[in-house]
């Protein structure tokens, strides 16, 4: 019997992440350290899948699509609604516009692909913030030169995003490391 992980990423593998370039490696082996690291921290499973998944639309940061949004449904079908629709919120946002403010309760949220406004639950930011944050720091982990480009921006971008973060989530944020080392 397959597990919603297993098949994620063979439909991964078949959409080619395994072939897109990206620090360390590829896209597929950023996808699954986002996922342990999510694992590690004791993320519940919709989550963890999420963060393997959190790609699948393109990023606001990374507009490499595997799927046009016409086929949520399926990703959804394959990982769950819950995945899925933490999926598109962090495909969704429109960075330089939601991020600045996502702690606070309320803030708008703009869809990039919509331009709509809206005001994710606590639960849903929550989720953002976590995924974004395995993200971000295993981009660090893997690109020196990202690390040493971006490395104060992250700290007051995991700084801001405190409220949001699992204890474990802002220890590794904590660590990281932007002497350059």
């Amino acid at each position: 019997m397959s597990t919603p992980v297993a098949v994620a990423e063979s439909l991964l593998a078949d959409l080619g992440a395994g072939t897109v370039p990206h620090p360390g490696g590829t896209l597929l082996a950023h996808l699954r350290r986002v996922r342990t690291r999510l694992a590690r921290w004791s993320a519940r499973p919709a989550l963890q899948l999420a963060g393997l998944c959190h790609a699948f639309y393109g990023t606001d940061g990374f507009p490499t699509a595997l799927l046009p949004l016409d086929r949520r449904g399926e990703l959804a079908g394959i990982i769950g609604a819950e995945a899925e629709s933490i999926v598109y919120l962090y495909a969704s946002c429109d960075r330089a516009a939601s991020c600045p403010t996502l702690a606070d309760e309320g803030s708008p949220f703009r869809d990039r692909f919509t331009g709509h406004l809206h005001a994710p639950d606590t639960g849903l930011r929550r989720d953002f913030a976590e995924v974004t944050a395995a993200n971000e720091l295993d981009l660090a982990d893997h690109d020196p030169a990202f690390r040493d480009h971006y490395g104060a921006d992250l700290i007051a971008l995991f700084t801001r995003f405190r409220p949001l973060l699992s204890q474990a989530a802002w220890e590794d944020c904590l660590a990281l490391d932007c002497t350059g080392r």
